[in-house]
């Protein structure tokens, strides 16, 4: 059985050889979209030095309270105004600065006195005051947004500052979800007797879409190996970059996913991981003609789903994109935690803050897998070393946020 760092590095090799196309789109619908280029300015942002906000142009000389009014200019009608220590220019938020000027004086900070503005007792001002010079926010030629950037409203507002109307991104990969499991009915019926509504189809399909990426459902395959075999090939022979089951991957009677995967010529990198919860993890690579296709056997109960889809499928996602991580922070626990095994755990915890600003987490209910109430309660997964058997409250921990 592998450790956690031994089947991420397996895993993390796969995904390096994934293709990654590209496409481009308009600018209005990029966000969310990860950029597959650098974006450069063509030009210096801003374009011209301008004032900062609404007020009165001055030529800085300490010694003077007192500017004769020579004019106005408004943002985009620029005029050619010249302004000497004794005089001033009324300029609004954005405007291009008229020649000579040394800073400008906020308007709440004068009171005018016909074709004067004269400045009040209390306010001050200095050189350079409230003014923005050209090229201050970034020079022509250079980066405006890095390529793997995870594109923002504020990335879209630099992008258009540098005349992007359309941008590179990556295209979203295609991830099928396969469940299995004859105990399965859809979310719309009413469980009886030995029924649970299935969950996992929505779980992943959500955790897919917060990756960014597009989620294809395959429904719920039976327990039944003709059956479940129809509904795999199918989906391998799909075009899909990654496939993503529930279920069956244990060593249970009617766990047949990784003999039909074998029979149906996915390479078995290896099915097993020292972690609680999803030990049963199976991972395998699947080649059709030109395409290559991810295979992730996920365990069956809904924590272990969500857990190893976070910690085996979307950290290498954001990792192929670049310049992403899932995010972490230290904290100190609050309670105690025993294991009786050498695995590595993932603990479900809420974090917060204490009132001297320190992390500290708390462990949320019991631990387990198939406990869907109390993992929608944390934020994060508290992460006990499988050499530590017992962490004692005050101890200093991991914690991967969700």
């Amino acid at each position: 059985m592998l450790n956690f760092e031994e089947a991420s590095k397996i895993i993390a090799e796969a995904f390096e050889e994934l293709r990654l196309r590209t496409e481009e789109i308009r600018i209005t619908n990029a966000l969310n979209r990860v950029l597959a280029e650098d974006i450069i300015s063509d030009v210096d942002l801003p374009p011209f030095d301008n004032s900062a906000m609404d007020g009165y142009a001055i030529k800085f000389n300490p010694s003077i309270r007192e500017w004769k009014i020579v004019g106005e200019i408004k943002a985009g009608n620029y005029k050619t105004l010249e302004i000497d220590e004794q005089t001033t220019v009324h300029i609004m938020t954005g405007s291009m600065l008229p020649e000579n000027c040394d800073g400008v004086i906020r308007i709440e900070d004068v009171l005018v006195k016909g074709d004067k503005v004269v400045l009040n007792n209390n306010a001050g001002y200095s050189f350079k005051l409230n003014t923005r010079k050209k090229g201050e926010d970034l020079s022509k030629g250079k980066v405006a947004i890095e390529k793997g950037s995870l594109l923002k409203p504020q990335h879209i507002a630099v992008a258009a500052s540098c005349g992007k109307s359309k941008l590179k991104v990556y295209k979203k990969l295609n991830i099928g979800i396969l469940v299995t499991g004859d105990e399965l009915i859809d979310i719309n019926e009413k469980p009886s007797t030995d029924k649970i509504r299935a969950s996992n189809p929505y779980v992943l399909h959500s955790a897919i879409k917060e990756s960014k990426m597009n989620p294809i459902n395959f429904g719920i395959a039976r327990d039944d190996k003709s059956e479940m075999t129809k509904s795999v090939k199918s989906a391998l022979d799909s075009s899909l970059d990654i496939l993503l089951t529930s279920g069956s991957v244990s060593v249970g009677k009617f766990d047949y996913l990784k003999e039909i995967f074998e029979n149906l010529g996915v390479e078995i990198k290896f099915w097993k991981v020292s972690i609680k919860p999803g030990k049963p993890l199976l991972f395998g690579v699947y080649n059709n003609n030109e395409q290559k296709t991810l295979v992730f056997g996920l365990p069956g109960n809904p924590v272990s789903v969500l857990v190893t889809f976070i910690l085996f499928v979307k950290k290498h996602i954001m990792k192929l994109l670049g310049n992403q991580e899932l995010v972490t922070a230290n904290a100190i626990i609050k309670t105690n935690y025993k294991k009786d095994d050498n695995r590595l755990h993932f603990v479900k915890g809420t974090l917060e803050k204490d009132n001297t600003g320190s992390n500290i987490v708390s462990i949320v209910g019991e631990q387990s897998s198939g406990n869907l109430a109390q993992m929608s309660k944390s934020n994060c997964l508290i992460v006990i070393d499988e050499n530590k058997i017992n962490t004692k409250a005050g101890e200093i921990v991991e914690c991967i946020m969700i």
